[in-house]
């Protein structure tokens, strides 16, 4: 593999670098966007609970915040109406702090599809430059047509292994791309689910604190 890679030449070690950033980008969404890291069980009921109770203290609506990104959305509920919010006040604080969550769900998604776009693009521009350097070197010079043409009819073995070598770029871009355009639908549908979730663990607790009133989506 690593003698693919010196052949391959200076192009496709972007694609490598590339290939690195992707794989953590994979590893770590895959990783936060769990559902019982987004959505834990326990700081819902423990939502739940204090909407009844009343026992929303400063205190617990810290750790609720820390406990999980959608402890953020419902400890934010839980203050407002603390302090004797009016609902419209609640929801304009509650699509401050939705927004803050989307972005983080969203986070390192758009590298992740800037890579599976660009992945291709750099393999063909290694595979270009592969094809100039082996026509360059074998014909002496930058020559014409017709020193090329002789290229090929007094070297084809040569020649046909030099462009295979240049085909690896090509090659290795689809096979970054591949996997990171793949990648990247699935961890863009478990986010927009995950958001749906919590907006709707958010207007079971809107209509518990405020019955009056319907959260807007």
């Amino acid at each position: 593999m690593y003698s693919i890679l010196l052949a391959a030449g200076w192009p496709i070690w972007p694609l490598l670098a590339i290939s690195i950033v992707g794989l953590a980008i994979l590893i770590e969404r895959a990783w936060y966007l769990r559902k019982k890291h987004i959505i834990r069980n326990e700081t819902i009921e423990q939502a739940f609970s204090a909407s009844v109770q009343d026992g929303a203290n400063s205190e617990f609506l810290g750790k609720l915040s820390a406990s999980s990104p959608i402890g953020t959305l419902l400890a934010g509920l839980l203050r407002e109406h603390a302090l004797g919010h009016s609902a419209d006040a609640a929801i304009e604080e509650l699509q401050i702090l939705a927004q803050n969550l989307w972005a983080k769900l969203d986070r390192y998604l758009g590298g992740l599809a800037t890579i599976a776009t660009v992945a291709p693009l750099l393999g063909l521009f290694g595979t270009v430059i592969g094809m100039i350097e082996i026509f360059g070197s074998q014909g002496g010079s930058l020559g014409s047509a017709v020193n090329a043409a002789s290229v090929g009819a007094t070297n084809p073995q040569q020649l046909a292994h030099g462009i295979s070598i240049a085909l690896y770029n090509t090659a290795f871009g689809l096979l970054i791309a591949i996997p990171a355009l793949a990648g990247w639908r699935i961890l863009r549908a478990i986010a927009d689910q995950r958001q749906r979730e919590c907006e709707e663990c958010t207007r079971q607790l809107f209509k518990k604190l405020y019955p009056e009133n319907e959260l807007r989506k």
